[in-house]
């Protein structure tokens, strides 16, 4: 395990490493393999980003991300402009049905919900109003309704999993229960922790995935 200081310099030279975020000022504190993340940036995207950078640098298990969205006196968006110009992305994005989507916005913090076939339906919607002018936060509460009745063969999801190059190694288990999917065990990044989620989110029919994945390295 890196001790603390050299994970912490790890992080904070992979935060400075993207162009988005090279004169943001974030502190980072690490601990343990957690690391913590503080201060205050102009947008919602760079503070995704920062917790993006953070999780994949070798040695971090976990993030705590308390970075702030302060949009300064120069942001001109109120909640009503913030609310048509999420409701406009979502008509021009594809992915989104957007019929099916209500949206809802309170100083800057903007609240989705709805319901939709596919998860990649709900994290598109969050996607496009993330890079909206005047967006502090996102809550997403978009549910998974899908038509497919039948319980999810376990089976399939595991075959997908090791079909992934990067998950083929990894001691993976998966839980099915009607429409809802567990993954357990271990993995060495986020990423392959990510990409097992995305995989078992990709079989039909499935309305809920319990990541319990944890991060070893």
């Amino acid at each position: 395990m890196k001790k603390n200081e050299e994970l912490q310099k790890d992080v904070q030279d992979a935060i400075r490493w993207e162009p988005l975020l090279h004169a943001a000022e974030i502190g980072v504190t690490a601990k343990d393999g957690i690391i913590t993340l503080t201060g205050a940036v102009d947008s919602y995207r760079k503070k995704l980003e920062a917790e993006e950078a953070a999780k994949n640098v070798s040695g971090v298990k976990g993030v705590a991300e308390e970075i702030t969205v302060n949009l300064g006196s120069a942001s001109s968006s109120n909640d009503t402009d913030i609310a048509a110009n999420v409701v406009n992305t979502f008509k021009g994005d594809s992915e989104v049905p957007d019929d099916h989507l209500s949206v809802e916005v309170e100083q800057g913090w903007v609240t989705l919900s709805g319901k939709v076939k596919w998860n990649y339906q709900r994290e598109a919607a969050e996607k496009a109003a993330t890079n909206l002018a005047g967006v502090k936060g996102i809550s997403n509460y978009i549910e998974i309704r899908s038509d497919h009745g039948d319980d999810i063969e376990k089976k399939d999801i595991e075959k997908a999993i090791k079909r992934n190059s990067s998950l083929k190694d990894c001691m993976i288990k998966v839980q099915v229960s009607g429409n809802h999917v567990n993954l357990h065990g271990h993995v060495s990044t986020f990423y392959q922790k990510d990409e097992a989620g995305r995989m078992a989110w990709n079989a039909t029919g499935v309305t809920m995935v319990g990541n319990d994945l944890l991060v070893e390295h």
